[in-house]
């Protein structure tokens, strides 16, 4: 069963281990567990729904709960508060293509809102209904799930836009295929919901952003359905894949999504190795990059984000043990662990595997093996769940994201870690900051951060001290040359920054294809463009 009130399974437990609660004391302080509300508690806050009934819409109080809110932190204070603010008046469950679009002439004839819902895992205020005179409708597409087809010679799969991450791979990998697109919210995210948000997975090294592996599909919009064919390449004008991909349920709502896949790779390895400092580290994952050593996933931790994930592992006397080992190879203090991936042929395999550990031994790499690599592929998807361990021991965690180019990822990550960092300071509280680079290219890198602060003595404080961070480390970004967002989208949290990215003419641009695709402005107005 789903959590009402957080991430994921609620069999799935991930408890913050003694040693790693008394890491962040010595860091930021004692613990300040908040209580929770209950699920009795909110429902009775649950409003009567303003909609008529509909045969597709569900106007259950729990049912609108369960949609109200995404996972940003902001997100989380409010189900753990029990102060959720708005909830949908319905939501509907659609389960072709004709019954969304009988649902957007009934939203037309209503004068409704519309929200177009994935798998609810949006970190950025993207399905989040806000008070309006309109009632509003969430659409789940749930259960349009199924693979529909997969054309064998050509590598395109077909599927339904809700399918979540295993289901697009059991229903792929059942064929002797796969996708390959892994973003840490694999268990819950789904495929539409990777278009409309720009997605980009762990692998995305090997099989590519989503853009890259989206090769048509369909969108139903209040002004038609729009189908756009899948070539392996055009020169006929602009590409109308791209007004689909991070338009964020702006323009219409996914029916069916085309993609490229792979067949299952002959071996697939994950090892780990011991840059000695930052600047080292920085210059051999550069130069994999650059070289194009064929390899699957990099992901390099800072020294914070190092010291951290030992901190955290568990096994405290095996961690000291590895810890004696890379001091006498040379990674001691301020070491740097990079985790890299080769997928592929055997013969492959051991090709990338020898370029990757003559290139990194320059640089004085230390190789761990692939112990902490299978580490890494088991827990890959549970990290969203340590949030509930750390809040249950007072703490609470977010994550922010931007890309850059490599002359500038040193400047920038220092920067926006500082602002986090400071970013308290007038309170006297402290903030634990760390970060990795998890997607790389030839001419820059994703700059994925984590901050851990006390959340105060009351949810109000809580969400005052993250709107503070988030604010502080958001104008950093863009008044530093990073991009909004890598990976997680616009939604309602970056809007307020996106026009110092796209620009006055981009701006009214985008506005201009929203009020051609929805002209009455009803899809998740407030979403990716401000107005």
């Amino acid at each position: 069963m789903r959590r009402w009130n957080g991430w994921g399974d609620e069999t799935t437990v991930v408890e913050l281990p003694s040693h790693g609660e008394a890491f962040l004391a010595e860091l930021i302080g004692p613990g300040q567990a908040l209580a929770d509300a209950s699920l009795e508690q909110v429902l009775a806050k649950v409003p009567a729904s303003r909609l008529s009934a509909h045969p597709l819409v569900s106007l259950d109080a729990e049912a609108r709960l369960r949609h109200a809110r995404g996972q940003s932190l902001a997100d989380w204070l409010a189900m753990r508060s029990g102060e959720f603010g708005v909830f949908p008046d319905g939501v509907a469950f659609p389960e072709s293509a004709a019954q969304i679009r009988q649902l957007l002439a009934w939203a037309s004839q209503q004068d409704l809102i519309v929200i177009a819902y994935g798998g609810g895992t949006s970190v950025a205020g993207h399905i989040n209904p806000q008070a309006s005179d309109k009632p509003v409708l969430t659409l789940s597409l749930e259960r349009m799930g199924k693979l529909i087809e997969i054309d064998d010679d050509s590598l395109i799969a077909t599927f339904g836009p809700g399918a979540n991450g295993p289901q697009v791979e059991s229903q792929l990998r059942a064929r002797g295929y796969t996708l390959g697109h892994y973003p840490q919210s694999w268990e819950l995210s789904t495929l539409g919901g990777w278009v409309a948000s720009r997605s980009s997975g762990q692998q995305s090294l090997r099989y590519g952003r989503i853009e890259q592996l989206f090769a048509g599909g369909k969108v139903e919009t209040f002004a038609g359905t729009l189908e756009i064919p899948s070539f392996p390449a055009s020169a006929a004008g602009p590409d109308l894949r791209e007004l689909l991909l991070g338009s964020e349920g702006r323009f219409g709502i996914i029916s069916e999504v085309k993609v490229r896949i792979s067949r299952l790779a002959e071996q697939e390895n994950f090892y780990a190795v011991f840059m000695p400092d930052w600047q080292q580290a920085l210059a051999g994952i550069r130069r994999l990059a650059q070289a194009r050593v064929p390899l699957s996933m990099l992901r390099l931790s800072n020294a914070g984000e190092t010291r951290t994930q030992l901190a955290l592992a568990g096994h405290p006397q095996q961690i000291a043990w590895l810890e004696k080992y890379l001091a006498l190879r040379g990674a001691r203090e301020g070491k740097c662990m990079l985790t890299f991936g080769v997928t592929g042929s055997r013969t492959q395999n051991g090709a990338s595997l020898k370029q990757a550990k003559a290139l990194l031994k320059g640089f004085g790499g230390v190789f761990s093996g692939t112990l902490l690599g299978k580490k890494w592929v088991e827990n890959r998807f549970r990290f969203p769940y340590l949030r509930h361990g750390l809040w249950s021991a007072g703490y609470a965690v977010d994550t922010l994201e931007t890309a850059t180019d490599w002359s500038n990822v040193d400047s920038l990550l220092n920067k926006v870690e500082v602002s986090l960092r400071d970013g308290l300071g007038e309170e006297g509280e402290r903030v634990h900051v760390f970060t990795h680079l998890s997607h790389v290219y030839g001419e820059g890198s994703s700059i994925y951060t984590t901050y851990v602060f006390r959340p105060g003595n009351s949810y109000e404080q809580a969400l005052a001290r993250w709107q503070r961070l988030k604010h502080a480390a958001s104008q950093t970004i863009v008044a530093n040359g990073g991009t909004i967002s890598h990976q997680h989208g616009v939604g309602r949290d970056h809007a307020p920054y996106l026009a110092v990215e796209k620009g006055e003419l981009g701006m009214a641009a985008l506005k201009a294809l929203s009020a051609h695709f929805d002209p009455e402005q009803r899809l998740a107005p407030g979403v990716l463009l401000e107005q």
